[in-house]
C-alpha cells in the first residue's frame, strides 16, 4: 500500500475529522475568551482594585529604572512578568469555568435513553417451565 493512500485512509477517518473541527472550534472560542476577559473583565476588575492593570506587572532582573512600562523594561533586560502570568491564569481559570458549565448544559440536555426492553423468553424455555409446572402438580 503506498504512503499516499494510507495517509488518505488515516486523514478521512472520521475521529481525525472530528478532531480537526473540535481543534478550530477551540482555537475561535479561545479567542473568544481571551476578548471576553481582556475587554469586559478584566477593566472591570481593575476599575474595583483601583486601576490596577495586572498585565504590565513585573520585577526587573537586569536592574532596570523602576516605574517604567513593561515593554521598556524589556528593552532594558530580563524582566520576570509576573502580572502578564496573572492575566494568563485568570484567562484559564475563566475558560475552564466555562468549558465546565457548556459540558454540564450538554449532559443535562442529552437524555437518557430508556433501558431495552428484556428479551423474549425462548419459546423452548416456556414449554419446559410448562412441562415443570404440570409434573409439579
Amino acid at each position: 500500500m503506498s504512503v499516499m493512500k494510507e495517509f488518505k485512509e488515516f486523514a478521512l477517518k472520521g475521529n481525525v475529522m472530528d478532531l480537526a473541527v473540535g481543534v478550530i472550534i477551540g482555537a475561535a472560542f479561545g479567542k473568544i475568551v481571551d476578548s471576553v476577559v481582556n475587554d469586559l473583565i478584566m477593566p472591570v476588575v481593575s476599575k474595583i482594585f483601583g486601576g490596577l492593570d495586572f498585565s504590565s506587572y513585573y520585577i526587573a532582573l537586569s536592574g532596570q529604572a523602576g516605574g517604567l512600562t513593561l515593554a521598556d523594561a524589556k528593552k532594558g533586560g530580563a524582566v520576570f512578568a509576573y502580572g502578564n502570568f496573572i492575566t494568563v491564569a485568570f484567562n484559564f481559570a475563566i475558560l475552564a469555568f466555562i468549558i465546565f458549565m457548556m459540558v454540564k448544559q450538554m449532559n443535562r440536555l442529552k437524555k437518557a435513553e430508556p433501558p431495552a426492553p428484556p428479551a423474549a423468553t425462548p419459546e423452548d424455555v416456556l414449554l419446559l417451565r410448562e412441562i415443570r409446572d404440570n409434573l409439579k402438580k
